[in-house]
């Protein structure tokens, strides 16, 4: 897995890219103190995974993740940072993030998650989760009470073979509900499946 980390403490910065570096399965390609330089980077050695820190001066995280997304839909975007306020949820998955971490995470919690984003599953940290409301989106009024449950068991982070024993179903007929919930919320993946059920 190729990283690409971006933060703009040189500590933090260089802890991370220290750390990840020692993890067979990744390699530290570049790292960006700012945003711009991130799209930069994306530009001409584009990673699989990006670690992005949210607040940034000049261009933040959360415009970095825009610009990338619009260039390189293919990238996924880790949004890491120590303020967990509703706000910055969901302008950094509205941007396009596909997870997002908080800095208190350990190390190899943050490579464990890393490594199930470039596999295709968003991420949202526990304590992110609980700064969302449950209170139930009128969206979901046009979900049947199965695709309601589903998206419920997908919002607190349950892989398809999870839901699936839960529900009692086979993971095929978990897979294909997915879908048809993704059609109906208008949603591109299960972060912003997530986000949506948190949702006030």
């Amino acid at each position: 897995m190729k990283l690409l980390l971006v933060d703009d403490d040189p500590l933090i910065l260089s802890g991370l890219e220290l750390s990840l570096s020692k993890k067979e399965d990744m390699e530290v390609i570049a790292t960006a103190t700012d945003g711009a330089k991130a799209v930069e980077i994306c530009a001409t050695m584009p990673p699989d995974v990006i670690l992005m820190d949210i607040r940034m001066p000049g261009t933040d995280g959360i415009a970095a993740t825009r610009l990338i997304k619009q260039h390189h839909p293919q990238i996924k975007i880790m949004m890491l940072t120590t303020f967990d306020d509703r706000q910055n949820i969901q302008q950094a998955l509205a941007a396009g993030a596909d997870g997002y971490l908080l800095k208190t995470d350990k190390i190899n919690q943050i490579a464990d998650k890393l490594r199930l984003l470039a596999g295709g599953m968003g991420i949202l940290d526990a304590e992110v989760l609980r700064k969302l409301s449950p209170q139930e989106n009128p969206a979901l009024a046009t979900l049947t009470p199965r695709e309601k449950d589903i998206t419920r068991l997908i919002a607190q982070g349950q892989t398809n073979k999870e839901i699936a024993a839960a529900l009692f179903l086979s993971e095929g007929t978990v897979r294909n509900n997915i879908v048809v919930i993704m059609e109906k919320l208008d949603v591109k993946n299960r972060t912003q499946l997530g986000l949506t059920y948190y949702q006030k």
